[in-house]
């Protein structure tokens, strides 16, 4: 099996996990397959620059490295392994701590490749042109920069008006991005199997327009119609581009999904329950977080 290994260089653990790593990989008949700046630290495996020659992919770090991990797939139905240097990681598949029985157990077939929605979005200049596209697995967000003003939007679902938003901006998120920005700007959570777009105002004006739940297969149109010149589009947090007045984001449901690789044993609301203190006391519930 060809993996192939990205991270985030600002874990001070990092070089002894990649030398595990590579310890590790010739006794399970994996070959590793470095980012650039992962190799300058490893110094040994790979260069991985082609999504396409890999079978497997492993992050290293945060929900923020598997989001660029996720893109970096490029809609490829390659397994994401997630092992966690940080805080929370909601999206990841296990911890630091765990993470040679994790890669023994991946390196034996001893997981699910779970398939989640991902988002396809683009920006379409005055004259209907598209200028840029990206794959999203969190969210798309249309905000405004430093302006202390609302925006105001219209919205589009399969062409047809479903309103006018005056709001600080608008998430458009997949179910698996549902638990991320959409859910501190008021939005419900969704079980990230359940296909669908949630659309949620960030600090909505008018008290009517909350959040929406939308089929997948619709395709959402966005477009400025008043506010600062210009606004920005943000994917997944990382990613993005300017947006002005005159122009249009689409979003709908993208081609293919991103495949999160979960162990036996572990669900969602298990990691609802220990990542976000979901259903109550720790104390109650005999849970410890």
């Amino acid at each position: 099996m060809r993996v192939g290994v990205v991270g985030h260089r600002g874990y001070a653990e990092l070089p002894t996990i990649l030398g595990t790593l590579l310890d590790m990989a010739s006794t399970l008949g994996l070959t590793l397959a470095f980012e650039e700046a992962l190799w300058e630290i490893a110094e040994d495996g790979e260069h991985l620059s082609d999504p396409s020659q890999i079978d497997a992919l492993i992050t290293l770090g945060g929900d923020g490295t598997l989001l660029r991990g996720a893109r970096f797939l490029n809609g490829l139905p390659v397994p994401i392994l997630g092992i966690n240097l940080g805080r929370l990681g909601f999206l990841t598949s296990c911890s630091g701590e765990e993470l040679e029985s994790g890669i023994r157990r991946f390196a034996a077939g001893d997981f699910v490749a779970e398939p989640r929605m991902a988002l396809w979005a683009a920006a379409l200049d005055a004259g209907g042109q598209e200028r840029g596209n990206w794959l999203s697995l969190n969210d798309v967000v249309l905000h405004k920069g430093g302006f202390a003003r609302v925006v105001k939007f219209s919205v589009y679902v399969d062409h047809e008006l479903i309103g006018s938003y005056s709001a600080d901006g608008l998430v458009l998120s997949t179910p698996t991005g549902s638990t991320g920005y959409s859910l501190s700007a008021g939005g419900p959570i969704v079980v990230p199997t359940f296909e669908s777009i949630v659309l949620t105002p960030v600090s909505p004006h008018t008290l009517a327009m909350r959040p929406l739940v939308l089929p997948p297969d619709v395709e959402v149109r966005v477009r400025g119609d008043d506010g600062p010149a210009e606004l920005l589009v943000t994917i997944d947090g990382q990613v993005g581009t300017t947006f002005t007045g005159g122009e249009t984001l689409v979003v709908r449901r993208a081609a293919t999904a991103v495949h999160i690789v979960r162990f036996p044993g572990t669900t969602f609301f298990s990691r609802m329950r220990r990542k976000l203190g979901w259903g109550g006391l720790s104390e109650r519930d005999g849970e410890t977080v």
